[in-house]
């Protein structure tokens, strides 16, 4: 089985899912370990893939724990760098729909300051990026340099943006720069509100422009309404599974880890297999992927399933 390598940011998201109870009193607030990276690689790890985890943690208590937590969710450490920097923090409020809002603390934290690790073992088949990772310097141009030379040795390729508006101090530039990675990407996974703040741009920030520049497919996930893949020859929807949903954290993440399992798991972990595969293959893959994603919305914070999960493929 070819080894996964997830690129990006773990941090401690400090969730409040109620309103204070009095003026001049907080809220109750439950920290939970995330960052849209992490999230795909625990999901990666729980459903049995080979998966390792590119990133610099903190050295605090809180990076400790992260470790301790992608190990035990069976990913791979061994590219992990550590430092002194603490750790990124997140501010999560969750509404009445269950969707999260962010605030985000990440000034000389660890993650931002990850080293290129030079080029990859020949046991990697494909490499994820996304979220504040791909916004951050100056760890950005580090991830960007890691996904130009996989891309360029044959070695498959997503992106999940994952925006957080928070963050981007400037949105045509971050655009910009989005659009130039689509030739050096195999698959595009965009909920549907990152989908409609790209194309706000004017540099080529649709869905057809990236198919344009060489992106084989894009999954756009639009939460009750499911998912949706387009490629130059189908474009093919499943709806989501029905369920209570407690909160949506972790949700596309467990998406984009999913696929790629049963990618990997139906010998399609590849840029070619990927842009030949049918109707018939992107209905499984699809409906797999909502169906983890189905169980994580299903309890609180990112917590994906592990293999055999209400998951069938």
């Amino acid at each position: 089985m070819k080894e996964i390598v997830v690129c990006g940011e773990a941090l401690v998201d400090i969730v409040t899912t109620s309103p204070a109870p009095s003026p001049g009193r907080l809220a109750p607030m439950q920290p939970a370990l995330g960052g849209g990276p992490f999230n795909v690689a625990v999901t990666l790890g729980r459903l049995g893939s080979s998966v390792s985890f590119l990133s610099r943690v903190s050295t605090d208590h809180l990076g400790d724990e992260i470790l301790r937590a992608l190990s035990a969710s069976g990913v791979g450490l061994s590219m992990c760098q550590r430092g002194d920097e603490p750790t990124t923090l997140a501010v999560a409020t969750i509404g009445d729909d269950g969707a999260a809002s962010y605030s985000f603390y990440t000034d000389g934290t660890a993650d931002r300051l990850v080293a290129d690790p030079g080029p990859l073992p020949g046991t990697v088949g494909a490499v994820c990026f996304g979220t504040l990772s791909m916004v951050l310097e100056p760890g950005v141009s580090v991830y960007e340099s890691v996904m130009r030379r996989a891309h360029a040795e044959g070695t498959l390729v997503m992106i999940d943006p994952n925006i957080r508006p928070a963050v981007i101090a400037d949105p045509d530039a971050y655009r910009r720069r989005f659009a130039g990675w689509m030739q050096h990407t195999d698959i595009v996974k965009v909920s549907d509100e990152d989908a409609a703040w790209l194309a706000q741009g004017s540099a080529g920030t649709g869905v057809r422009d990236w198919l344009d520049a060489g992106v084989s497919a894009v999954v756009m996930s639009a939460g009750a309404d499911g998912l949706r893949v387009t490629t130059e020859r189908l474009e093919v929807s499943v709806p989501a599974p029905h369920v209570q949903v407690v909160d949506t954290i972790g949700a596309g993440d467990t998406v984009g880890g999913a696929l790629l399992h049963w990618l990997s798991a139906h010998s399609a972990l590849n840029p070619s297999s990927v842009a030949d595969l049918d109707a018939p293959g992107w209905q499984t893959a699809l409906g797999f992927a909502a169906a983890a994603a189905a169980v994580t919305v299903s309890r609180p914070g990112a917590d994906p399933p592990w293999a055999g999960e209400q998951v069938t493929d």
